[in-house]
């Protein structure tokens, strides 16, 4: 999806002409430009730096909301965006002004000199600039792919590394082990540190040990050293110091409540006296993180679901993990009224379609294909040819709002998702500016 129009744009364009390639895993261009820069990575407040397939963005929301919610300033990296690229850099709890944004990418593009350099690595340099120039006390950091030479991954010591569940996906990148896989996201362990994990497949656990031990790390991992779940509509905490008794968690879904208590482990981590009980508390039932099982109600398609009285959810999950999740979040629904299912589903001609579509099986969806704006899109006749696959009715519409018509003229009052790509749902949202994420 194209950036909306904003100062910065005519840099944007020049710095994704610098370098052919959109992704071109390395550290060796990202480390000449941070020390053209004078190495604004060496300048931050405490880093936490997390990594995994999924979860990993919800799990920097949590950790966000918590530190803030203790009075702490926080810097944030992100990506992708999903309307303007400012919402990538998050400076002190506040968005990067437009002309900020244009300001440092002017100044690191001299830096850079014209040499090959990805757009995500110069962007990445962008945002170690402006945080190592703003006040902060914490800064989070989400790899944008793998781990080891992820353009993040030039911070040599963070306060906690993090990583988030670990599945298949960007296979042409990071290939079809999983052992390679968790190779890959346990590459943002250092010597010496703090790293906590989520609960993962048997095989990526023992990757992610062995670095760790390796290393000399300090590995807590969930469901050894701690633990989190819900009971009685709560969200419970244990970790071996104590037992944290929450509310559950704002993002809905059961996989919610690990991704949460990841962070609240992380965050327990940090030994930062101002993250108390209460903070924890206020932070993980606030937290806000769009286009994961988001509910619209704003913009023109929300507005349509609401006048038919049903309801529109939005998610950017695109890989058959995420698809599991998003499909137990959806089965709870329907398992409270017996509505039926309508997923408007758009993905990249490099995902797993039909394993994605298969985490639904259970449901029955009628499937809506559509088109968005990114180059790499696949046609929506083929996520119609992996619905059917499985098993699905489907059938494609010319756009978003035609798909949604369609879809609220099903019978019984039906749940809808969009779904399948975060570019599609970055066009979703950007219908209206109300339904910008700030």
């Amino acid at each position: 999806m194209s950036d909306l129009l904003r100062p910065h744009d005519a840099a944007l364009e020049r710095l994704r002409a610098l370098h052919p390639k959109r992704i071109d895993l390395s550290l060796g261009r990202m480390r000449r430009l941070c020390a053209a820069l004078g190495d604004p990575q060496r300048r931050l407040p405490p880093v936490v730096h997390v990594a995994g397939t999924n979860g990993k963005g919800s799990t920097v929301a949590y950790l966000r909301a918590v530190a803030e919610a203790a009075g702490l300033r926080v810097h944030v990296f992100t990506s992708p965006h999903l309307v303007r690229f400012a919402e990538r850099i998050r400076l002190a709890g506040t968005l990067i002004t437009d002309e900020h944004l244009a300001a440092v990418l002017e100044r690191v593009e001299a830096a850079n000199a014209g040499e090959p350099i990805t757009f995500f690595e110069i962007t990445t340099a962008a945002a170690f600039q402006a945080f190592s120039e703003v006040e902060a006390d914490l800064c989070l950091l989400e790899v944008g792919l793998g781990g080891a030479l992820d353009a993040t991954n030039v911070i040599e010591r963070p306060a906690v590394s993090v990583i988030a569940p670990v599945d298949y996906d960007h296979r042409e990148f990071l290939g079809d082990s999983l052992e390679g896989i968790a190779g890959e996201k346990a590459g943002i362990i250092k010597p010496g540190s703090h790293v906590v994990v989520a609960r993962q497949p048997q095989a990526a656990m023992a990757v992610i040990e062995a670095r760790a031990a390796a290393l000399g790390a300090q590995m807590q991992a969930m469901g050894t050293d701690f633990d989190a779940w819900s009971e009685a509509g709560r969200l419970l905490v244990q970790t071996q110091e104590r037992l944290l008794d929450l509310p559950l968690p704002s993002l809905p879904g059961p996989h919610q409540i690990d991704n949460a208590g990841l962070a609240v482990a992380a965050a327990l981590t940090l030994r930062e006296a101002r993250i108390d009980e209460a903070a924890i508390a206020d932070g993980i039932s606030s937290a806000v993180w769009p286009a994961r099982f988001q509910l619209l109600t704003k913009g023109p398609l929300g507005e349509m679901a609401q006048a038919a009285g049903a309801d529109l959810w939005l998610d950017g999950g695109h890989n058959p993990h995420a698809g599991e999740a998003v499909a137990r979040t959806l089965s709870a629904l329907v398992a409270k009224d017996g509505r039926p299912v309508v997923l408007i589903a758009g993905m990249l001609a490099n995902k797993d379609a039909e394993g994605f579509l298969r985490a639904f099986a259970g449901l029955n969806p009628r499937v809506i294909a559509v088109a968005f704006d990114a180059e790499t899109a696949a046609p929506p006749e083929r996520i119609v040819e992996a619905a059917r696959a499985v098993g699905f009715a489907a059938e494609t519409a010319p756009t978003l709002e035609k798909a949604t018509a369609r879809a609220l003229e099903s019978g019984g009052l039906p749940h809808v998702l969009i779904c399948g790509s975060l570019y599609l749902a970055g066009e979703v949202l950007s219908l209206s500016p109300e339904t910008w994420p700030v």
